[in-house]
């Protein structure tokens, strides 16, 4: 199950505390609720009352914390891949939206469009 924040959340309630909500819409989505959650050093977590750990830098220190972390990722490269074929100009495919030079060139050559959070280009444009 995942839990996608969209970027104007992004933008009205800050990236920690959209990774707080992505986290709690995922475990809203599960057919089956955990006897626990592990998570990459977040705390004050809304967790439907299931405990949870926190383990900073868990993906360097816990399989399932770096295989979620890797399925987040290659979900996002992929939800990026999509969205290059709407905003070609942009390269998603090739950078996924990370600050590249490449990015940053695109977005100041073209303007920013509906998916760059205001927040990430305020010092660009």
């Amino acid at each position: 199950m995942f839990g996608i924040v969209d970027q104007k959340t992004i933008d009205e309630i800050n990236i920690l505390n959209a990774t707080k909500l992505g986290l709690t819409r995922a475990i809203e989505g599960l057919k089956t609720k955990p006897n626990i959650i592990m998570v990459d050093a977040l705390n004050n977590i809304d967790t439907h009352g299931i405990p949870y750990i926190s383990v900073v830098k868990g993906d360097a220190k816990n399989y399932c914390i770096a295989a979620a972390s890797i399925i987040a990722k290659v979900t996002r490269d992929r939800i990026m891949k999509q969205w290059d074929e709407v905003y070609p100009i942009y390269g998603f495919s090739k950078h996924k939206g990370y600050g590249t030079a490449e990015h940053m060139r695109a977005i100041k050559e073209n303007g920013p469009c509906i998916l760059h959070r205001r927040s990430f280009i305020k010092n660009i444009i």
